[in-house]
């Protein structure tokens, strides 16, 4: 009996230890599962101070930003609602029309022209027998009469194919049709069938008794010509890119200009007028003005381009011009707040807008305006 009891006495100290044994490894078990649950808050803690951190980084550049010079406006380029042609702002008067690229006659006996004075870019180069002819490229404004249309030749629709322009001329020769025809253009011909004839186009006798001198065209009735064949009347390109006018004290004294075309019957010449900032343009050592008002012609930027002119290269008199080509061999003068800037122009194809850039290599950045363009064989052919 004592044995019996001894034995489950002797088993009840060891169940009690054992009982004992496992309450402690069942506490240290869960203290420790405690420790591992309140991590993830640890971690939650770290990434919010993070992110606090990241916020106040960023809020760093906009400080930086605000430190920063404002930059001289006058360097910047004009962009927006402005006309590709003139960087004028578009309104009820500036309009934004793709562009109508028109031939013009300077001959003479075609003198004064009509209409010149409201073109956003004129482009003058010599033809044959020394006489030039204008491409009247018209944007901004509209334009009624244009006096004397003439003919074309295949660098002038080459040169007004870089605007992407509705050309408009008086007839030309069966191989500059092949050209305008490989060109891709909206044409409208005021003097034959042999591609779109412009019905709006008439002739006036009492402007000249050369029969050649006596086409008139308008912008107004050129639209309607393109409505009715159904070239879009917006889009276009540009070669050129606007800023401010230069302040008072940045404008120059470079005041006449003079660009030898052929003879000294057409030579473009330009006034600069400091006040306005702009050229008042003559012709042959007069005022350059319209025949209907009475107006002067005057610009905001003129350009001189260089290039390969060579001719006559056949029984015509017919003269060969260089349109396309890299800045190396295109050389280029631009005048503008009576100042000189040496540069270059290049274009690849006549498909192309040219691409003017200074000596650094820059794009050039014109004032907002008129612009005049005359291409020429060699410097010593300007004058200032």
């Amino acid at each position: 009996m004592k044995s019996i009891n001894a034995k489950l006495l002797k088993m009840l100290l060891v169940g009690i230890l054992l009982f004992s044994f496992i309450g402690v490894i069942g506490l240290a078990g869960c203290g420790t599962g405690a420790a591992v649950e309140e991590e993830p808050a640890a971690e939650a803690e770290e990434v919010k101070v993070e992110e606090a951190v990241e916020e106040e980084v960023a809020e760093e550049p906009a400080e930086e930003e605000d430190a920063a010079p404002e930059a001289d406006i006058s360097q910047m380029e004009i962009t927006g609602n402005i006309n590709i042609l003139s960087g004028l702002e578009i309104s009820d008067t500036v309009g934004n029309s793709r562009p109508i690229a028109i031939m013009v006659q300077n001959n003479p006996v075609a003198r004064p022209q009509s209409g010149l004075y409201l073109a956003d870019i004129i482009v003058e180069i010599v033809d044959e027998g020394g006489v030039t002819r204008y491409i009247a490229i018209y944007s901004s404004y509209d334009a009624n009469p244009i006096w004397s249309i003439r003919s074309t030749r295949p660098y002038y629709a080459e040169f007004a194919r870089s605007f992407d322009p509705i050309y408009a001329f008086w007839g030309t020769y069966p191989e500059c049709y092949d050209v305008i025809r490989g060109l891709d253009m909206d044409v409208l011909d005021g003097n034959s069938t042999n591609i779109a004839i412009a019905p709006s186009a008439w002739r006036e006798p009492s402007r000249s008794t050369a029969l050649e001198h006596t086409g008139v065209m308008s912008t107004t009735g050129l639209k309607e010509d393109a409505e009715n064949y159904g070239y879009p009347l917006e889009g276009g390109q540009s070669p050129l890119q606007f800023k401010i006018d230069a302040v008072d004290s940045e404008r120059g004294n470079i005041d006449d200009i003079t660009i030898v075309f052929s003879k000294a019957n057409y030579d473009a010449g330009f006034k600069y007028n400091r006040e306005e900032n702009v050229y008042y343009k003559t012709l042959a050592g007069a005022p350059h003005v319209d025949n209907e008002t009475g107006i002067q012609i005057k610009s905001n930027n003129v350009i001189a381009m260089i290039t390969n002119i060579e001719g006559p290269i056949d029984q015509y008199g017919h003269m060969a011009v260089r349109t396309v080509g890299t800045s190396d061999i295109g050389k280029c003068y631009f005048f503008m707040d009576g100042n000189m800037i040496e540069g270059t122009w290049e274009r690849s194809s006549a498909f192309d807008p040219f691409v003017f850039k200074d000596q650094q290599g820059d794009l050039v950045l014109f004032n907002r305006g008129s612009t005049f363009i005359g291409m020429i064989q060699s410097i010593d052919r300007v004058l200032y």
